[in-house]
């Protein structure tokens, strides 16, 4: 668990699993304050502290995933139901979801007061929400679950920020689905051939 684990090895166990079951190794509050330790400590450009993060239990992480079908099945083919269908279902029978929001108002500001670097801004808070994505994707899994990362938006952002009273101006950038893992986790790909280290590491001393 992650009292017994080094940060490396944390985020060398970090897989992607699909085959989850609503259930937590841990209790609610135990997320909660991961969660907020993420928000309260991790970095943002410009200390922007831009992320907001949405967290869904129960039939509020079941409704984000009903939203996703009927969004999905408005549009795609009648060959990808099925695929497409069985796929959410998978998210909808795991635990919980975190939403990982963007505020654009922060940025806007700091673009208005160092505008040299106001094009700049926007990447910037991509990866102010990378980070927290990543932590706690590393954290959650340190304590028992499996989890995998989605990205639905922009097809879903409206229906999602009407249903849960989030600010219009928010930017949904990911979707964090964690649950107890059922089986392994998703075999990662195989590489084949790696580049010469010199390519890819440098040390100056």
């Amino acid at each position: 668990m992650a009292d017994t684990k080094t940060f490396l090895q944390a985020v060398k166990d970090r897989h992607t699993y699909y085959d989850l079951k609503a259930e937590s190794p841990i209790p609610d509050s135990r997320i909660e304050e991961i969660v907020k330790t993420a928000i309260t400590t991790l970095p943002s450009s410009f200390n922007s502290q831009s992320a907001r993060l949405v967290l869904l239990y129960g039939d509020h992480h079941k409704k984000l995933w009903d939203i996703t079908k009927d969004t999905l099945f408005s549009f795609i083919s009648e060959e990808q139901k099925e695929a497409t269908g069985s796929r959410l279902a998978g998210f909808r029978n795991a635990y919980a979801t975190i939403l990982f929001f963007e505020d654009p108002q922060p940025i806007k500001e700091l673009q208005t007061a160092f505008a040299a670097y106001a094009d700049k801004f926007p990447q910037w808070s991509e990866h102010t929400s990378a980070i927290h994505q990543f932590t706690l994707w590393t954290a959650l899994e340190a304590e028992g679950f499996g989890a995998n990362l989605q990205h639905y938006n922009p097809l879903i952002d409206d229906k999602v920020k009407e249903e849960w009273g989030v600010d219009k101006d928010y930017k949904l950038v990911a979707q964090l689905v964690f649950g107890t893992p059922n089986s392994g986790p998703q075999a990662r790909p195989q590489i084949v051939t790696f580049k010469p280290i010199e390519e890819t590491f440098r040390v100056f001393r």
